[in-house]
């Protein structure tokens, strides 16, 4: 047995199949809204990014620190003329390179979330050691030079290099703090020591500034956090945008798979349902009229008109299907051409007056006269108002009046607009009897209810010349139908041109 999975288009339409995408669109639907919903909202929901951004500052500013440890150990050798500035110089380079092999390292690994702290801690303890750097910068001494001299450019060089660690490590939290801790320390020990003001005053300096620069780094790291937080939402929106995107493409091929079926389904059966039907139809009025001889039973007689009206209504309802769903799939193509409103207007109203006398209705005209000819499709447009004129007819009641307009529109096109005195239509109800098979409480209670395809296929027809259908009603009042033409589809009509003087044939020279 073969169980595929067949590729016809009508077959997909209600293959169940492949729901199977829907439930997995709606799944990651779910999932991306819960993410979005329930995301991080803390600091910590960021330390591996804030730590990949960490690594990528310290491997792109790598070069700044080596050069200005170089120039403080070169200044330091000119000012004490000793070289234990540059011991100390090579001892903070070794420092710098193993935080940026350590920084090279990670970058090359995809560090997990359960080994954030730990790499973190890792990056803390190299800072911690620059820190005793700087801790041993201070300690240094200077005898052949002046200690006022001496002390301003330790004090100078170590606010430079706070700045540049609150530059260089505001992305990593309380490294800051870590780095110039020991410095604060062997500071205070000096002041203690030494007694110096110079040392002292340096120390509430270097202490204030610690404490002003590490609030506004944890300022600058919250910063972060939250463009972090604020780009990830705008990811998981992206995301679920993206998923309600296909989703919303799914469900328009299905749609448009499910409208080709109906074509299909439509044409076909109007072939199979027409055949029949005019069989019934041209036997059942051979009957009705005797032609082949009198029915001896006149109650037959009365069985053949109820079958042949029967039949002539299921062709006109099967009509109508197809032309609103020719209509509706872009099939209904116009044969357009010059023809003068007024006019077809006229002929559908003689097509109609036979029923409204049997009714005792009055069909009253007033139509603009020279009005110009109008370019749409005849046979499309005489189907819009024997549309209106029947439901017109087919709701007033007996003695009413249809009043029947054809003018021009204040913007230069055409309208034809058709009132009558019937029950009317209520203002609630108005949406429904414009839909395909509407029809409103006073249509169901008529003996003469339709199928309500009429008025939306007179919509979707103006619609196809670019036109406009109003419909006003109030209970108990009346009913006004109103087509517009919109004035591109009005033809001017051009002045004739004088008679001008032939022109003279110039003769070719061939000299």
């Amino acid at each position: 047995m073969n169980t595929g999975v067949s590729t016809s288009t009508d077959k997909n339409i209600v293959d169940k199949s492949r729901s199977h995408r829907n439930a997995a669109v709606s799944k990651a639907v779910r999932a991306t809204r819960e993410r979005l919903q329930a995301g991080p909202s803390n600091a910590s929901g960021f330390d591996r990014e804030m730590l990949a951004l960490h690594i990528d500052t310290m491997l792109q500013g790598a070069i700044a620190m080596p050069l200005f440890v170089i120039f403080v150990s070169a200044v330091g050798v000119h000012l004490s003329q000793s070289l234990d500035f540059v011991a100390w110089g090579m001892m903070a380079l070794c420092v710098h390179a193993i935080g940026i092999l350590l920084a090279r390292r990670a970058k090359n690994q995809d560090i997990p979330t359960e080994k954030v702290s730990q790499w973190r801690r890792r990056f803390l303890i190299v800072q911690l050691i620059m820190g005793l750097c700087w801790a041993a910068f201070i300690m240094q001494d200077c005898n052949s030079c002046g200690e006022t001299d001496f002390g301003f450019y330790k004090g100078a060089v170590l606010l430079i290099a706070l700045a540049a660690t609150a530059m260089g490590t505001f992305l990593l939290r309380n490294a800051l703090l870590i780095t110039f801790i020991p410095v604060i320390f062997a500071l205070g020990g000096l002041t203690v020591k030494s007694g110096n003001p110079g040392y002292m005053a340096l120390t509430a300096v270097l202490s204030t500034s610690l404490v002003f620069l590490v609030f506004m780094t944890n300022r600058m790291y919250r910063s972060n956090v939250h463009i972090l937080s604020v780009q990830a939402e705008k990811d998981d929106l992206i995301a679920e945008l993206e998923v309600a995107k296909s989703m919303s493409d799914e469900a328009r091929r299905r749609a448009e798979e499910a409208n080709l079926a109906k074509s299909r389904f439509l044409a076909s059966m109007s072939h199979e349902l027409r055949t029949p039907l005019n069989a019934i139809l041209g036997f059942s009025e051979v009957m009705s009229t005797e032609v082949l001889g009198p029915l001896n039973n006149p109650i037959y007689k009365e069985y053949t008109g109820d079958i042949h009206r029967s039949g002539q209504h299921l062709l006109d309802l099967i009509n109508e299907i197809l032309d609103l769903s020719r209509i509706e799939a872009g099939k209904y193509d116009l044969n357009e051409e010059a023809v003068h409103l007024a006019e077809i207007t006229e002929d559908c109203i003689g097509m109609v007056q036979l029923r409204a006398r049997t009714k005792n209705i009055t069909i009253t005209e007033q139509f603009e006269t020279a009005m110009p000819s109008v370019w749409v499709d005849e046979k499309a447009m005489r189907q819009v108002i024997l549309n209106l004129l029947s439901n017109a007819v087919k709701f007033t009641p007996s003695g009413g009046e249809v009043s029947v307009k054809v003018g021009w529109t204040a913007g230069g096109g055409q309208y034809l607009s058709i009132k009558d005195n019937g029950p009317g239509i209520p203002e609630e109800e108005i949406p429904v009897v414009l839909s395909a098979f509407g029809q409103g409480s006073i249509a169901i209670k008529s003996a003469e209810q339709g199928t309500g395809l009429g008025l939306p296929i007179v919509q979707a027809i103006l619609a196809k010349h670019n036109g406009d259908f109003i419909l006003r009603s109030k209970l108990r009042e009346g009913t006004e139908a109103i087509a517009i033409l919109p004035s591109k589809r009005v033809l001017q009509s051009i002045p004739a041109i004088e008679d001008a003087p032939a022109v003279e044939r110039r003769r070719k020279s061939f000299a």
